[in-house]
């Protein structure tokens, strides 16, 4: 079975992103799309737009937006995070 795609928009001094990326890769998750806003204002607008928040982490596995880091690991604690990650 292929994980879903992951995808999180992340900035160089990020503690939550790199709790994040923690956490997806303890389940897992061997490739994680990260998109840094810190360098590309562009994807930064885009971000915003699509997720409606302006801070990082902003993750997204396959279609679905997960929010961040405390919205993942509150997946994760509710027993949801494995099933999302195994699509």
């Amino acid at each position: 079975m292929t994980m879903p795609a992951i995808t999180m928009y992340t900035s160089a001094t990020c503690p939550y992103c790199i709790n994040a990326e923690r956490l997806l890769r303890s389940k897992g998750a061997e490739h994680i799309e990260k998109v840094r806003i810190d360098l590309d204002l562009q994807r930064r607008d885009e971000m915003m737009q699509k997720s409606g928040r302006r801070t990082v982490p902003q993750i997204w596995i396959g279609e679905r937006h997960v929010g961040g880091f405390e919205d993942l690991r509150a997946l994760d604690l509710k027993g949801e995070l494995d099933s999302l990650l195994a699509g």
